[in-house]
């Protein structure tokens, strides 16, 4: 898979990026996965696993009578999940390259499935949902974290480079096919699929720079300015403005997430 098929690349330094972006949400991950009751024994699917850190996650809650499945059409992605997996000897994690719009994932399958920011960013969407649906057995459960509202994302007072960032990346989505706010459109399509919405959660927070929460859109804002620029959506001089403006706010800074939807569905 190349790595301009991904607006945000998949070099080391993304996924480092998304390692630290993982640890600042693994504890909203962590109790969104226990009230869906996924359990030791169980086989779950990673639905575009990228690096594999949810994965991991994953795998030892189910422990070794279960399994995750990690789908992902990034082979470089997936060598960084293999690599992982094999330092914490986790055998119970399949490694699957694949583009989860285009291919289903097996009939009734599954007793649950994760997907995080994937929707936002695939041609495809409503078709992976039906993917996902199809692939749960019978009261099986999945679970999303999706944008809602992309434009939330503010710093008070407002800061116009931050703005001019945020528009060029979800212009940057949009062109390669995405939608930012996907998760609006989620309940109406796993409802059209057969689920039932069990739970639906915004998440987002207000937070200064001492929060680790902040070091999320920081790490963001400092790896993916060089990637608008090699996209050709930003300038080189706004590229190293846009990488600095979380380093300049002052300690009193607040700042808005953008907001996140956590969707649980069940299978009838």
């Amino acid at each position: 898979m190349s790595d301009r098929g991904y607006v945000l690349g998949t070099q080391d330094e993304e996924i480092e990026r998304l390692g630290l972006q993982h640890r600042v949400w693994r504890p909203r991950a962590l109790d969104a996965w226990r009230r869906a009751g996924i359990t030791v024994g169980q086989t779950v699917i990673d639905v575009g696993a990228g690096p594999g850190y949810a994965s991991v996650d994953l795998a030892e809650i189910v422990g070794p009578s279960g399994k995750v499945v990690a789908l992902e059409r990034s082979r470089r992605f997936l060598d960084a999940l293999d690599a992982r997996a094999g330092a914490l000897s986790l055998a119970n994690i399949e490694a699957i390259e694949q583009d989860v719009c285009s291919d289903g994932f097996g009939d009734a399958v599954a007793d649950a499935c994760w997907c995080r920011w994937l929707l936002s960013f695939v041609e495809k969407p409503q078709r992976t949902v039906g993917h996902i649906a199809r692939a749960l057995k019978p009261g099986g459960v999945a679970v999303f974290h999706e944008y809602g509202d992309y434009g939330a994302w503010q710093t008070m007072p407002p800061n116009p480079d931050l703005d001019r960032f945020r528009s060029l990346v979800m212009q940057s989505w949009g062109d390669s096919g995405g939608e930012p706010d996907i998760g609006l459109n989620l309940p109406s399509w796993l409802q059209e699929e057969g689920l039932e919405i069990v739970e639906l959660r915004p998440l987002i927070d207000v937070v200064q720079r001492s929060s680790f929460i902040w070091q999320w859109p920081l790490a963001f804002m400092r790896t993916n300015a060089a990637r608008l620029t090699e996209l050709g959506y930003a300038t080189d001089e706004e590229a190293e403005r846009f990488a600095t403006v979380l380093d300049r706010s002052g300690a009193d800074a607040w700042m808005v997430t953008p907001l996140v939807l956590e969707v649980i569905a069940r299978k009838s």
